[in-house]
């Protein structure tokens, strides 16, 4: 029946929006499983909206993950969608059982104009998520300059941190997203910060291979060698992940080959313990890792 209904947006339609003022909710659900046709229709044709509300739909109604139809709309990019809820009150600070709202979700998407029309009905926009990370948590992990931007013009702490004191510049970085880790640098982002178990943002871009990330850290010149709460360093963490390509700048920039952990171990030694660590093995060796280092 849905099928129908969604496709035709009739008489029924409306019959059945009188009849069941959580309807939002079950095209919410019923549109989350089905294809993608359905859900550009369903968001290309605003009247649906407006048939759906002057029927009494509950505008804030929340499915099975707390959603809301204005978080839908939001994951949807749709503007138009957004601007017709957001006129029958939608609930701007409603949270999913993730705790996070809808500009969490837009941040997350990349859905720049949406979260223009949510931002001027917020009274914060350092509202933190169940992981404690803010909107600007996911700009920046999803690598949207033009979000982080937004953000950042209406008031972004760019320094806020999650539950594991995580930044937004570290998932810049690990993501490698090079162009949002300069202009999080632009705006003051500390590129020295460290998270709970003190790794940074070089130790973040190390892990992952994002040379680019890591060869602009090195040039704003953070220290190569810093350890993390472990005694790791950037160093210690390309080898353990095989990131023979970064291995190979920070031993260039003269990252010490030898330098050993809290528990006695060196780069070499990560670098033999890891299943995809051969080439990192090969550079350390060739560039004067102590072979008969014991721990």
């Amino acid at each position: 029946m849905i099928h129908s209904l969604v496709k035709k947006c009739n008489e029924d339609f409306v019959m059945v929006c009188v009849l069941h003022r959580n309807i939002l909710i079950y095209l919410s659900e019923f549109l989350k499983t089905h294809s993608k046709i359905y859900l550009k229709y369903f968001m290309q044709n605003i009247s649906i909206y407006f048939f759906l509300l002057v029927a009494g739909a509950r505008v804030n109604a929340k499915d099975s993950k707390w959603l809301t139809p204005l978080h839908r709309a939001v994951a949807s990019c749709s503007e138009e969608a957004v601007q017709v809820l957001l006129k029958h009150s939608a609930d701007v600070n409603a949270r999913d059982k993730n705790w996070q709202t809808p500009l969490h979700i837009a941040a997350a998407n990349k859905a720049v104009k949406c979260a223009e029309a949510l931002v001027p009905l917020l009274s914060n926009v350092n509202v933190s998520d169940r992981a404690g990370r803010t909107a600007l948590h996911h700009a920046a992990f999803s690598g949207h300059s033009e979000m982080v931007k937004l953000l950042l013009s209406r008031g972004a702490n760019i320094n806020a941190f999650d539950k594991k004191d995580r930044r937004a510049i570290h998932w810049a970085a690990y993501m490698g997203h090079i162009e949002v880790v300069k202009l999080l640098v632009a705006h003051g982002a500390e590129v020295t910060c460290k998270d709970k178990k003190s790794y940074t943002p070089l130790h973040a871009a190390a892990s992952s291979g994002m040379i680019s990330v890591v060869k602009y850290l090195l040039d704003l010149g953070v220290d190569m060698n810093e350890p993390n709460a472990y005694g790791n360093t950037p160093l210690h963490v390309a080898c353990y992940n095989g990131q023979d390509v970064v291995v190979n700048e920070l031993i260039d920039c003269g990252a010490n080959v030898n330098q050993k952990n809290e528990k006695g171990f060196t780069p070499l030694h990560f670098a033999a313990a890891s299943t995809h660590g051969a080439l990192c093995l090969e550079l350390l060796v060739g560039n004067g890792a102590d072979v008969n280092m014991k721990v």
